[in-house]
């Protein structure tokens, strides 16, 4: 039951969200943020670098700073595997019911 003072009290996060009008940005920054730390502990536990990185990719650090920002939303599937692949790993993407 919502309150009279609070028009959230009783939804749900993801409510509250899509009512704001931004599920939709903040959904793409978490999987971001997932996505940046995920290739961020690979190049750790393989130890390389972001030079070393940009060099397996032939492309500038800037570049793989970029896709290793959490805040940057804008990564295409193809940088993202490239990516993985250069860190001898694989994307595994799954789409699921709301």
């Amino acid at each position: 039951m919502k309150s009279k003072n609070n028009q959230h009290i009783g939804s749900n996060f993801d409510e509250f969200l899509r009512e704001e009008g931004i599920y939709e940005e903040v959904e793409a920054a978490a999987l971001k943020k997932v996505i940046a730390a995920a290739l961020a502990r690979q190049m750790k536990r393989r130890h390389i670098s972001v030079s070393k990185l940009a060099e397996a990719l032939g492309t500038s650090r800037a570049a793989v700073s970029r896709v290793l920002d959490e805040k940057n939303t804008s990564i295409t599937l193809t940088t993202l595997s490239r990516t993985a692949m250069a860190l001898g790993c694989k994307v595994r993407l799954e789409i699921v019911a709301a």
